[in-house]
């Protein structure tokens, strides 16, 4: 089983960082899973009338994430966190993708409570995964681009197992290696925030409301937390 690490630079940059890992064993993705249906068509309707509204760049938490990107060099507004860029997509067209059941309901809570989310195939996954600066040797190819070889740039954020990179600039965009698909059983669930002090609380909610929506259709769950003060949890 892999360990997930946040290496102790990043710890030291981002101090206040608290990650929610919440991985399914057993998960069974070609079966109906009215719940996460049912939390998205929720969240469209709230859109359509006017009661709720993705969180933009203008609020803390997204705003956070853009400071972030500038600290390592990339421009957050050409090269959005996953969160914004869903958020945005969604206010645009009134609608979220339906992908697959395990990626709609990370889609649902990240965009529900403002939070970066993303998921890994652990099958797919070698080694130990490191939240780590880039030294720009790295190769990462893009999620449904399967024949495209990028490199990250040195001092960008990226999470990084043993053969290659998992995402570029912390969490703007998965690789297709490890993507999620219906046919997924060992998925590791990725929740983030910058600032565990003010959002830890939203968090741990937005973990078990993920954690809610896979227990129905998986053997088993289980919800770890890393931050400089833990720095590594096994799945």
């Amino acid at each position: 089983m892999p360990a997930f690490r946040i290496a102790p630079d990043v710890a030291v940059s981002f101090p206040d960082t608290l990650i929610a890992l919440v991985t399914a064993t057993g998960l069974r993705g070609h079966e109906p899973w009215p719940d996460t249906a049912a939390a998205l068509e929720e969240l469209e309707q709230q859109l359509a009338d006017g009661t709720w509204h993705p969180a933009d760049e203008t609020d803390p938490r997204i705003e956070a994430w853009h400071t972030a990107y500038r600290s390592f060099g990339t421009n957050p507004r050409r090269i959005r966190p996953s969160v914004d860029a869903l958020g945005r997509r969604l206010a645009k067209k009134g609608t979220l993708p339906r992908i697959n059941p395990a990626v709609d309901s990370y889609n649902s809570v990240s965009v529900r409570h403002g939070l970066p989310s993303g998921a890994f195939d652990l099958d797919h996954v070698t080694g130990d995964v490191d939240i780590r600066y880039a030294d720009g040797s790295e190769e990462f190819t893009p999620l449904g681009e399967p024949d495209t070889v990028e490199n990250p740039e040195p001092r960008e954020i990226i999470y990084a197992d043993t053969t290659g990179v998992l995402t570029r600039h912390w969490n703007h965009r998965d690789a297709h290696r490890t993507r999620v698909t219906e046919d997924s059983t060992h998925v590791a669930f990725v929740l983030e925030t910058l600032h565990a002090t003010r959002d830890g609380d939203l968090l741990k909610v937005a973990a078990e409301e993920l954690q809610g929506l896979l227990a129905a259709h998986t053997a088993q769950t289980a919800v770890h937390y890393l931050s400089p003060e833990q720095p590594q949890a096994t799945t």
